[in-house]
């Protein structure tokens, strides 16, 4: 019986180094010397913007505190920071009413968006009829919009959750549209040639290649989420943001009014970047092809 010749030390070293080289790869990749350079480089990315911001505050400041600007009209950052401390508590319970009325209009823009986008995509019967629709209908001002929608539905969660609806739908389904339309059509040969279907080639193909637009226009929609939220409190609201800095107004409480506007930044910023971590969670290959090609 004839016996298959052994390999020699060096061929069985390189076998071995080629399979533990993904694995030491991916120990290098999540290694901590390289989550610090990574913090590092997101550090030295951040440093610009707050170097710039801290510029204009003490800008504010020693322009504020000039005899004569009116400290009712113009108050400084530190009356602002004294009203943020002082009133901390009112306007915790203001955002956290701001924010249940931009999640759950969010969730229904989400899913609703995905949803149309989807059917512009499998129908371009539907794509032709309502895409012009859309586009159309952000010529109307939401502010117009949001007296109807009070009247309608009433000063509670469901007015101000449609307001915020209507801001977040147009660019999540723009967004996906687009993505689904720009899938490879190379690779989508290629599954038809093996005999897949639409369904299966969605799923496989177009749909993960059109993430990293979704994401995209996921992220502008957040960042005017509590700005829709904010409208429709401003028009008829008992809660919210939009109602302390009605209060506020009228009362020619400026400080409190840019309390509550950092307040809503800072809302927006942390909801902007919850979804950029999402999308890191969600796509690490998307991210892991942009290292390299970068």
């Amino acid at each position: 019986m004839k016996t298959l010749p052994k390999a020699s030390p060096a061929a069985r070293n390189d076998q071995s180094d080629a399979v533990a080289a993904p694995r030491s790869d991916l120990s290098q990749r999540w290694s901590p010397s390289q989550w610090w350079t990574r913090s590092r480089r997101t550090l030295a990315e951040t440093l610009p913007a707050l170097g710039l911001l801290l510029a204009l505050a003490l800008l504010w400041q020693w322009y504020a505190s000039q005899p004569t600007v009116d400290a009712q009209i113009l108050p400084t950052p530190l009356a602002v920071w004294t009203v943020l401390v002082a009133q901390r508590d009112i306007l915790w319970q203001h955002m956290l009413v701001t924010l249940q009325e931009t999640l759950v209009g969010f969730a229904a823009a989400l899913a609703a968006g995905v949803a149309f986008g989807t059917l512009l995509d499998f129908s371009p019967w539907l794509r032709r009829a309502i895409y012009p629709l859309l586009v159309a209908s952000q010529t109307i001002p939401i502010i117009t919009l949001a007296p109807l929608l009070v009247l309608w539905f009433g000063f509670g969660l469901v007015s101000k959750s449609i307001v915020v609806l209507l801001v977040c739908f147009f660019p999540i389904v723009v967004a996906l549209a687009d993505g689904l339309r720009s899938a490879d059509p190379e690779l989508i040969r290629l599954f038809r040639a093996f005999g897949a279907g639409s369904l299966r080639i969605f799923w496989t193909v177009r749909l993960p290649g059109a993430l990293p637009t979704l994401f995209s226009g996921v992220r502008i929609a957040i960042a005017y989420s509590v700005i829709g939220a904010i409208f429709g409190e401003y028009v008829g609201s008992s809660a919210g943001l939009g109602f302390y800095m009605q209060l506020k107004q009228h009362s020619f409480a400026t400080a409190g009014v840019l309390a509550a506007i950092v307040v809503t930044a800072l809302l927006s910023v942390a909801l902007f970047a919850s979804v950029a971590l999402a999308e890191r969670l969600a796509l690490p290959w998307y991210y892991l092809q942009r290292q390299r090609i970068g």
